[in-house]
């Protein structure tokens, strides 16, 4: 068996071995006509289940043979226009080969010891990307798992520099669709469930700031502590950005910590035409990017980045086998000081790969481009009779329903968009998510790619209405 382990005496069969399989998923890349074969789970858990574990097959081109069975041909392939559901990106090529490379070097980032280089291109990417943000000169951070963890290390910092020793006393103030990881992160922080408060929304789905005013003059009047605002840059229901100067304003008038949620908006950062969208994030005291959404980078690719780097001692703990404390005296640079994880994947290899191969500006143009798609898709549904639009995109998401002109009953037309979308999705002709806007159902594009045109949308469209209308006329006779 040791002739699978990766060394110097297995080199040639590694290269055959990634070869073949990088093969075969460019030929199923190029040849892919539809998102998905809308394969069913009754349909494919059979397959999954006869497989034998213990009995290996022993050759990784009948491993290949039977995984283009099981996976590779009812995949959801993101990179194909017309998947148009969540926050999935296609991914640019330097990142998959970083990911190629990280995976067979396999570094761990929690120590010098294990990583070397790769614990200095990942400080260097998080300096840029805090200079990006303008966090100013004492700013840090360290890459994640995702935006749920970001949050949450974000929301401990902010716990701890509250600095009180009632749990129960803390509040952290979030707009009403916020991402749902502020309430986890509450939970998992030993908060109660009361400390989110929810701030109400514009009619652009974007946070009151006289509601937040309001709210956090209560809190300190009822002798609580404000623990933190979360204002979002790119909710993901709507794409929404909060307004982030007068969230500011009211966080330093009241002394409370600011986090800024741009799992989503943080493409924004490398944008050539918008980047004044999320103007005010510079004074944010914790900032969550995501590359792997609007960065085009494979999961998982994420940062937590604070303004001043003294706060992320709060997730600093020394063990003696792996980061003792004489190492900080040494001024040896070990992540794993910053991080709520141990072992750590080198996932900033491929945001590295990427701008040292396409730049800033190659990113942000592929950014602005769907930006620009989201606002040309905005008209042509404005334009439709047969669908009610919910706001202007700010982003890259479209949030809409199917409206039948002769149905009126809400739960009637709840039931027609929901088949609509499981329809669509069981044709694998394209993919599209779903939300709920006021209690009713409601239909989204989150556009990320930027081969997407907007006759792709006009066609998804008429796929809904045919959708919908085929099933209102099914409901129509059943009741007759």
């Amino acid at each position: 068996m040791r002739s699978h382990l990766l060394n110097d005496t297995t080199a040639e069969l590694y290269r055959r071995s990634v070869t073949d399989g990088v093969e075969r998923v460019a030929a199923k890349i190029a040849t892919t006509d539809r998102p998905f074969t809308g394969i069913t789970v009754d349909a494919l858990s059979p397959r999954i289940d006869e497989i034998d574990l213990d009995q290996p097959l022993h050759d990784t081109t009948a491993v290949l043979d039977e995984l283009e069975d099981v996976y590779l041909r009812d995949a959801i392939y993101f990179h194909h226009p017309r998947y148009l559901a969540h926050l999935n990106c296609p991914v640019v090529i330097p990142a998959v080969l970083g990911e190629a490379v990280l995976s067979a070097v396999n570094s761990s980032l929690d120590t010098w010891d294990q990583s070397a280089g790769g614990t200095l291109i990942e400080r260097k990417l998080i300096d840029w990307t805090t200079d990006r943000i303008g966090l100013g000169p004492a700013a840090d951070g360290v890459f994640t798992s995702g935006g749920t963890q970001s949050n949450l290390q974000a929301l401990l910092l902010a716990r701890e520099e509250a600095k009180t020793d009632s749990l129960a006393e803390l509040r952290i103030f979030a707009s009403e669709v916020s991402h749902f990881s502020v309430k986890k992160s509450a939970k998992l922080l030993g908060l109660g469930q009361d400390a989110v408060v929810s701030i109400p929304v514009d009619h652009d789905k974007r946070m009151q700031t006289v509601a937040l005013a309001r709210e956090l003059e209560r809190c300190a009047q009822d002798g609580l502590v404000s623990m933190a605002v979360v204002a979002t840059a790119g909710t993901t229901d709507f794409g929404s950005i909060d307004p982030l100067p007068e969230i500011a304003e009211l966080c330093e008038q009241f002394g409370t910590w600011m986090h800024v949620d741009a799992a989503y908006g943080c493409g924004l950062l490398a944008s050539l035409k918008h980047r004044d969208r999320i103007s005010g994030i510079e004074r944010a005291d914790s900032v969550t990017v995501d590359y792997h959404k609007s960065f085009f980078q494979p999961v998982s690719s994420s940062a937590v980045l604070v303004r001043d780097a003294a706060t992320l001692r709060h997730a600093t703990y020394h063990a003696e086998y792996l980061n003792p404390r004489r190492m900080v005296e040494e001024r040896i640079p070990n992540q794993v000081d910053k991080s709520l994880q141990t072992t750590r994947r080198f996932d900033a290899l491929k945001l590295w790969m990427t701008l040292r191969t396409m730049g800033a500006d190659g990113i942000g143009q592929l950014f602005d481009e769907v930006c620009d798609l989201a606002r040309e898709g905005w008209k042509l549904i404005a334009a439709d009779p047969r669908f009610d639009v919910v706001v202007e995109p700010s982003l890259s998401t479209l949030v809409f329903r199917y409206i039948p002109a002769a149905v009126t009953d809400p739960a009637e037309i709840d039931r027609a968009n929901l088949h609509a979308r499981k329809a669509l999705f069981a044709s694998g002709d394209a993919i599209v998510a779903g939300t709920k806007v006021g209690g009713r159902h409601y239909l989204k594009f989150t556009l990320l790619n930027p081969e997407t045109q907007a006759s792709d949308i006009a066609a998804v469209l008429d796929l809904i209405a045919g959708h919908a209308e085929q099933y209102l006329g099914e409901s129509l006779d059943r009741a007759s």
